[in-house]
């Protein structure tokens, strides 16, 4: 899996801004075989979950795939006014810069339900902290973060702790 998923990464230097050294997964994403491996490891890794989360907007990709091969539903956790009011909104920081995360405030019932969030990178671990707080805000059990590829530098892992994270790939 380690192989496939650093042979279909694209590395890209300087972007979005200077000195970082941004980890590109849409060549793994537009490979069947590569999204087939991923979706089905990832799968293994949440299985038991109701829900899964997806963060804007390469989690949404691998989200989606994961939730339609365990059989459940998918949340999309947008970026900020992305979604019409009534929202719940967490803001936080990354690695370069800040934003803010929204889900909507009715239409859907999280109390009680074991969600998963899933993402394609874990970096400084802001933008899953943030979709931990406002899941949890909205009365979800958050029980994991699943990411296809995890900067280690970046001690995203350290801050998200106790959640439990699970990576592909450590980078």
């Amino acid at each position: 899996m380690d192989d496939l998923i650093a042979s279909l990464t694209r590395e890209v230097a300087d972007f979005p801004t200077p000195g970082t050294q941004f980890k590109d997964l849409t060549p793994l994403f537009a490979d069947r075989r590569g999204l087939a491996a991923v979706t089905d490891a990832l799968a293994d890794a949440v299985a038991g979950a109701d829900l899964v989360a997806g963060i804007d907007a390469r989690g949404f990709l691998v989200a989606g795939a994961v939730a339609t091969r365990l059989g459940t539903g998918v949340l999309a956790i947008r970026k900020g006014g992305k979604l019409p009011p009534p929202v719940l909104a967490e803001p936080y920081n990354l690695e370069y810069g800040a934003a803010i995360l929204e889900i909507p405030a009715s239409g859907i019932e999280l109390a009680g339900r074991r969600v998963v969030i899933v993402d394609d990178v874990l970096a400084t671990g802001g933008s899953v902290g943030a979709a931990q707080r406002l899941l949890e805000h909205a009365g979800a059990v958050v029980t994991m973060a699943a990411v296809v590829l995890e900067l280690a530098e970046l001690g995203g892992r350290e801050l998200l702790a106790p959640l439990p994270v699970r990576s592909l790939r450590l980078a």
